[in-house]
């Protein structure tokens, strides 16, 4: 006995089956939004596409830190505008006191907020913080380094650096204009510890223009990397 084969329609099952997982694969994708959804749809736009997917978001996180950084050097900076303002009012006082026509009693007087101005900065300087980490007291001396790009390079990360800025490290905590000569010394001390304070503030503000322009520059890598990869990966519903 002879069985015969439909050959006919054999072959139409079988286009039919590959008509059936074509338009499938159109649906998903369609579906999906994606034209690679599996290794198979096209392995090297995916492994390309992954690649950049990757570096989109640590670019994204990357800019994050930078804006962070801005923060944390404006909220430093903002505290040193106070100590700042804190010393020309004790330098303002202590040219007060130099002048001879004072009195014991003035100098007193003038002396009790001198001291009242230098326990301020002690305490501007010792609870100053960003995210709970204090910004004055030293903790950032040797630096924090804040991440600005998505690989593990120097190159890619910018330094933090504040000095301690309490009264004692700007040499103004026991200063004395209690005698004239006292308070010409005073002075000298105090336009030194202003110098330092504005040499502080200006490192800042070289460091936010800085922190700012990459910012710039991140975004505008991410947008452009993510235009690149939606060419790679996304469905042409054109």
């Amino acid at each position: 006995m002879v069985v015969q084969h439909n050959m006919q329609a054999m072959n139409a099952n079988r286009q039919l089956g590959v008509t059936t997982s074509s338009q499938g694969k159109v649906t998903e994708k369609l579906s999906s939004g994606y034209k690679i959804n599996r290794a198979a749809d096209d392995a090297a736009g995916l492994t390309i596409s992954e690649k950049m997917r990757s570096n989109i978001r640590g670019l994204t996180q990357a800019s994050a830190n930078a804006q962070d950084g801005v923060s944390c050097v404006q909220t430093a900076e903002g505290a040193l505008t106070e100590v700042h303002s804190m010393l020309q009012r004790m330098n303002e006082l202590a040219v007060k006191a130099a002048n001879g026509t004072n009195t014991t009693a003035d100098r007193t007087a003038i002396q009790s907020e001198v001291s009242a101005l230098a326990k301020e900065i002690t305490r501007v300087a010792e609870s100053t913080q960003f995210n709970t980490l204090n910004l004055l007291n030293g903790s950032f001396a040797a630096g924090k380094n804040i991440q600005v790009g998505a690989a593990n390079r120097t190159e890619q990360r910018i330094t933090i650096s504040i000095a301690k800025m309490d009264a004692t490290t700007l040499g103004v905590k026991s200063i004395s204009v209690k005698t004239e000569s006292g308070a010409q010394k005073a002075i000298s001390k105090i336009t030194a510890a202003i110098a330092r304070v504005s040499k502080q503030r200006s490192d800042l503000g070289a460091i936010q223009n800085r922190l700012e322009h990459t910012i710039a520059n991140l975004d505008n890598v991410v947008e452009n990397t993510t235009a690149a990869e939606s060419q790679i990966r996304d469905t042409d519903m054109a």
